[in-house]
């Protein structure tokens, strides 16, 4: 089975414009997203999140808040019958110059590790920006753009993607027609 990258901020719960999810009450998971982890789960093995949140090293919410917004989105997938197996976080400023922050890979090369059967060759990475799919043509994924970052969206004109939806639900139920 393919593997299935995922964005969290902008493709499991609505974006907060120049803003952080800092608690669990902040995290509001998109239209359709137990459907859509469901399906998704009959096609990918694994799915893993990736996402930064430099918002830890701003200090505006610290890794126990951060493993809270977590359980949550894993129980809103769980309670809908879809699964995430695994979420990885880059917890750096962008200034930071890390091995970790999309669009760099150091998360796809933790996830590698943990999951060895992984076949870059044969993996998905969904997101709603240009870090996103920079990651995802480093590693030589297919491509997929959630529609909606409007404050990127000339910078995605830049950018090849495989394909484009309008959330993760589309991407799914297209996913699901084999």
């Amino acid at each position: 089975m393919p593997t299935l990258f995922l964005d969290r901020d902008g493709v499991i719960n609505l974006r907060t414009p120049a803003e952080y999810v800092k608690s669990p009450e902040e995290f509001i998971p998109v239209q359709g997203l137990g459907e859509a982890l469901q399906i998704l789960s009959t096609v990918f093995d694994p799915i893993l999140v990736v996402t930064n949140q430099q918002g830890l090293g701003k200090g505006l919410m610290g890794t126990m808040q951060l493993a809270d917004i977590h359980r949550k989105m894993m129980q809103v997938v769980n309670d809908a019958g879809g699964r995430i197996d695994r979420v990885y976080y880059c917890p750096h400023r962008h200034e930071e110059g890390c091995s970790c922050r999309k669009p760099a890979t150091g998360m796809a090369w933790q996830a590698l590790e943990d999951f060895p059967e992984i076949d870059f060759e044969n993996t998905w990475m969904v997101g709603d920006s240009v870090s996103d799919i920079e990651f995802a043509n480093r590693l030589g994924f297919r491509k997929v753009l959630i529609r909606g970052k409007l404050d990127e969206l000339h910078l995605l004109a830049t950018v090849k993607v495989d394909f484009a939806f309008d959330s993760l639900l589309d991407f799914a139920k297209f996913m699901s027609l084999g």
